[in-house]
């Protein structure tokens, strides 16, 4: 597997390739930019059409789950969106915090970033605002946010513990997270396992249920519930990719198995001085 640098620019690069296609175009291609028949990014996908704010423009299909309908977002509010890609969560968070709240969508690729803005200047949403940056160290003060909602992004993103820990510093005490993302139960074959292209896929990335539920409580979070959980199939044309018929037919035979799940935790109110971040 490539180092975390190299799989951050990686991302960046496959990204920007998908910001610059429909979701159309997305959905025949299974890397986002051509050169393939099946779909990655797009076999875990929800419907996103029946939620007030959805936009068109904005759906890349490229999310897990519904993270903002979990999300308990109340008129007011202040909303992070990580990995805000082409904007869809973000306004759709929007409709949930009204015009007297505020939304702040951060992703790591340029095109992402424009194209969220433009869609935004088209919508006329004087509330929301896109910032590029690394989640891992977001451009964004402490204590800053009563929800932050995120949609099949941490699993992209090599430090999955920094990530939390940026989510900590950046929530106001007692405001709380919805998260979708992919995790693992059981090891992937290392066809799988170590292929920068599954990676950006949202697949090589993800590490183990249980190891991801524990990152949130230790790093400071309560009243965790996994909110929604779905399995994840992957295609045999994109396993052949990666394997042989015998490979395939042992990998899909096992017992490790790819999910979506939804999470929600909450930063306690009250924290004691020894909370990651909280002295800060």
């Amino acid at each position: 597997m490539n180092t975390d640098q190299e799989l951050k620019e990686l991302v960046k690069q496959k990204y920007g390739e998908i910001a610059l296609q429909s979701k159309e175009e997305n959905q025949a291609s299974c890397c986002g930019a051509g050169g393939c028949s099946t779909e990655i990014y797009n076999i875990m996908s929800d419907d996103y059409t029946h939620l007030e704010g959805y936009t068109e423009d904005a759906d890349l299909g490229l999310g897990c789950g519904l993270p903002t309908q979990f999300a308990g977002i109340k008129k007011g509010d202040v909303v992070i969106d990580l990995g805000s890609g082409a904007g869809n969560d973000a306004f759709v968070a929007r409709a949930e915090t009204g015009e007297t709240g505020k939304v702040i969508g951060i992703d790591f690729t340029p095109a992402m970033i424009k194209k969220a803005r433009i869609n935004a200047e088209k919508l006329a949403f004087h509330n929301i605002e896109f910032r590029q940056g690394d989640i891992e160290h977001m451009p964004v003060t402490a204590n800053a946010a009563d929800v932050i909602v995120s949609n099949c992004v941490l699993n992209l993103v090599p430090n999955k513990d920094g990530v939390f820990k940026e989510i900590f510093r950046v929530l106001k005490p007692g405001g709380h997270f919805s998260i979708s993302d992919v995790v693992l139960v059981g090891d992937l074959p290392e066809a799988l396992r170590s292929a920068a292209g599954m990676y950006a896929g949202c697949v090589s990335g993800a590490v183990q249920r249980e190891e991801y539920l524990r990152l949130i409580e230790a790093n400071g979070f309560k009243g965790m519930l996994v909110q929604k959980e779905k399995a994840i199939v992957i295609p045999d044309d994109i396993l052949q990719d990666y394997m042989d018929d015998a490979g395939i037919a042992a990998f899909k035979s096992g017992d490790t198995g790819i999910f979506s799940v939804t999470v929600y935790a909450e930063k306690p109110a009250e924290l004691a001085c020894s909370g990651p971040g909280c002295c800060d």
